[in-house]
């Protein structure tokens, strides 16, 4: 089984939510909410428009869109791409966002599940990743990635695997702050 950043986010968000929508197939609705379909059609867009004058400033020599990638643990689809004049490769995504003065875990997060993703399907070196901000005037922001960060991500998408395969009630996350807004709170168990 192979999962998708989304599960590696939702997990680390709690590990509840991976039991509740893929073990209980209780769905969480997020279709409905308007930064998420903002973000859907812009990543729509962002394919018809031309970008080359960020992807000369961070030395890219060839660029692969829309990827759709997959190894034994892990598939998503990829923005871009991109091949860097030092032989690395690293992952760009657009974000229906404004670039507010911090990357946001999850956002680091989906960068680093890309970063297993390219070196697993490019063998090639992934030190770091970029995000553009479409509505700050497609700011581009780099985001360091690790070899800790990437073995992180694999070792969190063992985790999920494992509460889907083997139907384990995991425990919830431990800042109940974010129980107040869980779309499964009133069915949760504490």
């Amino acid at each position: 089984m192979s999962i998708t950043p989304s599960h590696i986010i939702e997990y680390l968000y709690c590990p509840r939510f991976t039991y509740f929508e893929y073990v209980l197939c209780i769905p969480q609705y997020e279709e409905k909410f308007y930064k998420v379909e903002q973000g859907r059609k812009i990543h729509e867009l962002k394919t018809l428009q031309n970008k080359e004058y960020f992807r000369k400033r961070i030395g890219v020599k060839a660029k692969y869109t829309d990827q759709y990638l997959t190894n034994k643990i892990l598939r998503g689809q990829i923005d871009e791409v991109v091949e860097l004049q030092d032989d690395t490769m690293a992952p760009i995504d657009y974000k229906f966002a404004v670039f507010n003065e911090r990357i946001y875990e999850t956002y680091k997060t989906q960068i680093f599940c890309y970063a297993v993703l390219i070196e697993d399907n490019f063998n090639k070196q992934v030190n770091k990743g970029f995000l553009v901000y479409t509505r700050s005037k497609n700011k581009l922001v780099e985001v360091p990635i690790n070899s800790k960060d990437k073995a992180n991500i694999r070792f969190v998408a063992e985790n999920v695997t494992e509460i889907i395969d083997k139907n384990i009630y995991p425990k919830s996350t431990k800042f109940k702050k974010r129980c107040l807004n869980c779309t499964y709170r009133n069915i949760c168990i504490q």
